[in-house]
């Protein structure tokens, strides 16, 4: 029998040679499989005769080829079928398609789906996919899946595997019957069913609900049972002598603002209290929480305690090594500094493990390698994630472990709602910081129109030129026949021929490999790179000061959330920074979204501003979601359920506090111990 956790392979059709591209979708078992979502969802309309779709629309035509060629432009391999439709010709392109001119015969008549653009008073089908008329008619009203895509695996692939499990497998529920009734959750099953393969848009609908609510439930049952281990530890590592704090404060060069003097108070509070406490610190991007994590190590330090600080990426690891370096240097406290990723390795390595272990009160900083077996803390006394949401429950428990009572500091960026956080972070302490530091400008924003990138990239030049840097973020990696929007391959491609030679170009997407991903942000925040062109992978992960310029293409397709964090790449310096959003939807009327953010900075302003804006056709596209990583809920749309599933998981902790009651429940936690999907 076929269990969740059994490794991909065991899936009819999908041998050793197969489960290569599935892996580097992060699809390693059967569960992994099932919860890769569809992104979106594709309709294939009725098929025209003629060609009425407007720039950019996407049509399924009817024709036959008039005839077919083949040329290079640089190193892509062009193919285009001219295609007479009652007497108008359209061409039809395709890009490294080598077999199709074999394959597609002059004369006979096919139906062409594609996306339509105009070359002159040309029109051309772009990529489009190319059926038979009896194919086409199987298709047509159909809501088809599509998923995201990576190197070598398709919709195709991901859709037979999906159909051989789903035969196989029946998902047991373990949300009681109760809470379905009372919330109008369809099952379990039924949901991973609809999810996959809607019949109707009202079915996705309710297949969506339930699976919000599974992850919400998830995510904060983990959370309570992690918290139920830890509650009231006495703290035995004081009581702390706070004085280092106040002499770091006057040497700075700048002043702290009042969340950050509020922020640093609920820290040292925390030291000298009763007990050991977990602490979320919120703050708006930009706002100063490194520097309040740095004060609160020194005060460990001083007192005898090694902190660590762990970062999401390498590059950030190293910033944060190369400031905290500094600091201690400029500021005369003799705290020693050590890195620890997974870059460092040899002699280097042996040499940072041993001065892990001496004892000696430091500062460590590091990735996900802090909390590998052979890394031994002698006196841990605290620890700070950072982008907390790159991390899981556990991944963060593990750390902490590493000592005997350690205080723990999360900080995250994004801007959530008071009421949400608390059922969020249920057990931790909250503190939150509004205000940005006075030395930055605040960031100039502007929503434009297609027309108007002339100019957009002028202003890049001139930033440039004045020795600073800059960021073009596009929704897509590559050129898709199902999703419209700028992709990152093309647009590099594009800015290297439209810029002066001398301005060099970087390019950076989520599916690079990690090294080469790693680099390639190492570039920019050294200053190799001018002008990075980026998926939203950038979202976090690098501080670039000298990045004064950023333009978001597509920006109707993203979420306030997400578009706030993404504007927070640049401006972190003390230079005025600015921020482009190109709104391509054609429409008269700029999106509510944009206008909001062009007029406010205050990420805490936008996020109550999204919860009002936000409707149910947000659920689908471009993900919405801004900093804790969910894959279908999003906690501003989906607030609702995630209350729902809060008051769900409390009662049934109440009643149940040790879950023993339910086999099945019990079995999905074991079965799921291992899956980054319920945050573990």
């Amino acid at each position: 029998m076929m269990r969740l956790n059994d490794d991909i392979t065991v899936i009819k059709g999908i041998g050793e040679k197969t489960a290569a591209p599935f892996r580097r979708a992060g699809v390693f078992c059967v569960y992994d499989l099932l919860t890769y979502f569809p992104s979106t969802y594709k309709t294939y309309p009725e098929v025209s005769a003629t060609l009425t779709a407007d720039e950019g629309a996407y049509a399924a035509v009817a024709a036959p080829i008039k005839n077919i060629s083949e040329h290079y432009a640089g190193s892509r391999l062009l193919t285009t079928a001219s295609l007479n439709l009652l007497g108008l010709y359209v061409n039809a392109v395709w890009f490294n398609q080598r077999y199709l001119k074999k394959t597609l015969k002059p004369g006979i008549r096919y139906v062409f789906f594609g996306k339509i653009s105009y070359k002159g008073k040309i029109p051309e089908i772009v990529q489009p996919q190319i059926f038979s008329l009896g194919d086409y008619e199987k298709l047509k009203g159909k809501k088809l899946p599509v998923y995201s895509k990576v190197f070598g695996l398709t919709d195709k692939m991901i859709e037979k595997a999906v159909i051989n499990v789903l035969s196989e497998i029946r998902l047991e529920e373990y949300v009681p019957d109760e809470f379905l009734e009372k919330y109008d959750l369809t099952g379990l099953d039924t949901a991973v069913r609809n999810i996959h393969f809607p019949e109707s848009d009202e079915l996705l609908a309710e297949a969506r609900r339930r699976l919000v609510f599974d992850e919400f439930f998830n995510f904060l049952m983990t959370q309570r049972l992690s918290v139920t281990e830890e509650t009231k530890v006495k703290d035995s590592l004081g009581p702390f002598d706070i004085s280092v704090s106040s002499e770091i404060k006057s040497a700075l060069p700048y002043k702290l603002t009042n969340g950050q003097e509020s922020a640093l108070n609920d820290l040292l509070t925390d030291f000298n209290g009763e007990y050991i406490t977990q602490r979320l610190i919120q703050g708006d991007v930009g706002s100063g929480k490194t520097i309040v994590a740095f004060i609160a190590m020194a005060v460990m330090a001083k007192n005898g305690y090694t902190s660590a600080i762990m970062a999401p990426t390498e590059v950030l690891a190293r910033q944060h090594y190369e400031k905290f370096s500094a600091l201690c240097n400029q500021l005369g406290l003799g705290i020693p500094c050590i890195l620890l990723t997974g870059h460092v390795k040899g002699k280097a390595r042996a040499k940072a493990l041993e001065d892990i272990a001496s004892g000696v009160p430091s500062f460590v900083i590091g990735t996900h390698a802090l909390f590998q077996e052979k890394v031994q803390f002698n006196n841990l006394g605290l620890v700070v994630t950072d982008e907390q949401h790159r991390f899981g429950v556990a991944q963060r428990n593990a750390l902490a472990k590493k000592g005997e009572n350690v205080f723990s500091v999360v900080m995250s960026a994004t801007p959530i709602p008071r009421t949400l956080a608390l059922i969020l972070y249920q057990g931790m302490n909250i503190s939150t910081i509004t205000e940005k530091p006075s030395v930055r400008k605040p960031l100039k924003n502007a929503v434009i129109d297609p027309s108007m990138r002339r100019n957009a990239y002028a202003l890049f030049v001139k930033e440039i030129r004045a020795g600073h840097q800059g960021i073009i973020i596009c929704p897509l990696v590559e050129p898709s026949e199902n999703v419209e929007g700028e992709n990152v391959e093309e647009y590099y491609e594009k800015m290297k021929q439209t810029l002066p030679p001398d301005i060099s170009v970087g390019k950076l997407y989520g599916p690079m490999p990690a090294d080469e991903k790693e680099q390639v942000m190492e570039d920019f925040a050294s200053g190799k790179t001018d002008l990075l062109i980026s998926t939203t992978v950038i979202e976090v992960g690098v501080d670039v000061p000298n990045a004064t310029v950023i333009m978001i293409e597509d920006a109707q397709k993203f979420g306030l959330a997400q578009l706030h964090q993404l504007r927070g790449r640049v401006g972190r310096g003390d230079a005025q920074a600015y921020c482009m959003f190109v709104d391509t939807s054609g429409s008269k009327n700029p999106s509510k979204r944009l206008e909001v953010l062009k007029k406010s900075n205050d990420g805490f302003y936008l996020a109550n501003a999204d919860l009002k804006m936000r409707g149910p056709g947000d659920a689908f596209g471009v993900r919405q979601s801004g900093d804790i990583s969910f894959k279908l809920a999003d906690i501003y749309n989906d607030n609702q359920l995630l209350k729902q599933a809060a008051e769900c998981v409390e009662n049934i902790l109440k009643d149940d506090p040790d879950l023993m009651s339910s086999d099945v429940f019990k079995r999905f936690i074991e079965d799921s111990a291992e899956r980054t999907y319920l945050n573990l």
